[in-house]
């Protein structure tokens, strides 16, 4: 077996164990786990009324939501494995030297990253605290901490360039993707891979009350992307596509 099938099947067995990962890490038993993966995506979003706007959009993640944030996440790679397990399959077929894993939540892509043979180190980088530890936590129970640097921020890798960036599930949160966007654009190699995803739409009843859906950051944002990526074709029916820098 490969080492993909090895990774993918792990994943989808017990999300690289992240059940036991959180009950260890969070100090809580079994059944209280499962109630709060129930009652994750409630609790994250009854933080939101007043704390979450587009000034304050960091402060947000990096100081209100604690571990909600955690457990919604968990929830949602726990319940959509075979959805995310194609986007590990796409990390797979781009991912090799220098991998940066924005806004990386759990951790999942970049332990996952962190197990392929082409890989020569990922860093992780994520806003909330958190998220951070417990990715620390995560990469040390799997051995891997050897390959994965964790970071707040880009600040301290100035003299990195990535070969591949990964970024899911992260652009609409931001009040300005279009930015992000040309940042990537200066830290990614003439030749490396930018796998994104977005999802700038708060719902029809407000459902994604986390998300930015303003019309003139969503034109900017695609008027950025056509201007400084091609996108590169994949296989795989999910949302998360794959770029590279346009030639100019």
């Amino acid at each position: 077996m490969s080492n993909l099938d090895l990774s993918i099947s792990s994943f989808i067995k017990d999300g690289f164990q992240l059940r036991k990962h959180l009950i260890d890490f969070l100090s809580i038993n079994n059944d209280q786990l499962d109630q709060r993966l129930i009652n994750g995506v409630d609790d994250l979003a009854a933080l939101h009324p007043g704390a979450f706007t587009e000034n304050n959009a960091g402060d947000f993640y990096e100081e209100k939501v604690g571990d909600a944030h955690l457990i919604d996440l968990a929830s949602w790679h726990l319940n959509s494995s075979n959805y995310i397990a194609d986007t590990l399959r796409l990390q797979h077929k781009f991912a090799s030297g220098k991998v940066l894993d924005f806004g990386g939540g759990i951790g999942t892509h970049a332990l996952a990253a962190s197990f392929l043979p082409d890989v020569e180190h990922v860093w992780f980088v994520d806003l909330n605290p958190q998220n951070r530890s417990f990715v620390e936590y995560r990469s040390k129970e799997l051995g891997i901490e050897n390959k994965i640097s964790v970071l707040r921020d880009l600040e301290n890798t100035s003299d990195v360039i990535f070969d591949s960036i990964v970024c899911l599930d992260v652009l609409e949160h931001l009040p300005d993707p279009a930015k992000q966007l040309k940042i990537f654009l200066k830290k990614l190699s003439p030749k490396g891979i930018a796998l994104m995803n977005w999802y700038f739409y708060k719902g029809k009843n407000g459902e994604y009350p986390f998300h930015f859906d303003d019309p003139d950051l969503i034109e900017n944002f695609f008027s950025t992307l056509q201007l400084n990526y091609l996108e590169v074709f994949h296989p795989f029916l999910i949302t998360t596509r794959a770029y590279k820098p346009l030639k100019k």
